[in-house]
């Protein structure tokens, strides 16, 4: 598929099949995800790969285990802001009302959320750090090295899922990896093979309007 073709069609996958990915297919991927852009050539970007044993170590460790206290980062820090919060909301209703689960049916969504554990089923995670020096430029260029991967595996006809809630298990993530206290664990991706048929791989994404996101000046 062409450029175009992949940013439409990727999205935040929630329920793979049980297949696995070639080894050769993610070496691919990342090989070719290297030439993402970074500020000043720093290429902060480093990962730890995991599938089968390794893997499901880490997912036994994680359902045992507890959310890091205090937390390292805050992913939903916005969600203070009503405008980013009502963002937030949507998405939930759309996801949730897509797998029959309501609003109120606490114990449902509590279920949903754990499966962040085990990345929705997926057979390969792939676990994004870098060391805690780098600021917040290249904690963007983290997410366009994260995107392009992205995008090179919706070439592949695979599907992913950024999943930026793997950083509330941080301490718990880098002890198994052998990582120190030197690094950030910024997020998991979930990688694997879509499952056509799960609600939640098919409701509508909302997405705000161009002209609320972006001006443009100086055009005819």
């Amino acid at each position: 598929m062409d450029v175009a073709q992949a940013v439409a069609s990727r999205r935040s996958v929630r329920a793979f099949v049980d297949r696995p990915v070639p080894f050769a297919v993610i070496e691919r991927v990342l090989d070719a995800a290297r030439m993402a852009p970074s500020g000043c050539n720093y290429q902060p970007w480093e990962a730890h790969v995991l599938a089968g044993a390794p893997l499901r170590a880490l997912q036994v460790r994680l359902l045992a285990g507890a959310p890091d206290d205090p937390l390292e980062y805050r992913y939903d820090a916005p969600a203070v802001d009503e405008k980013y919060q009502s963002r937030l909301k949507e998405l939930g209703a759309a996801m949730y009302g897509t797998m029959g689960i309501g609003r109120h049916d606490s114990e449902e969504r509590r279920n949903f959320v754990r499966a962040n554990l085990v990345s929705f089923g997926a057979p390969v995670l792939l676990l994004a750090h870098f060391p805690k020096l780098m600021g917040p430029p290249q904690w963007s260029d983290v997410g366009m090295w994260l995107q392009t991967i992205m995008l090179l595996l919706r070439g592949e006809g695979l599907d992913s899922c950024p999943q930026e809630w793997m950083g509330v298990y941080g301490r718990t993530i880098k002890a198994e990896l052998g990582l120190g206290d030197d690094v950030m664990l910024f997020c998991g991706l979930a990688i694997g093979w879509r499952d056509e048929s799960a609600g939640v791989n098919n409701f509508s994404r909302p997405r705000v309007p161009l002209a609320e996101q972006v001006s443009f000046r100086g055009f005819d």
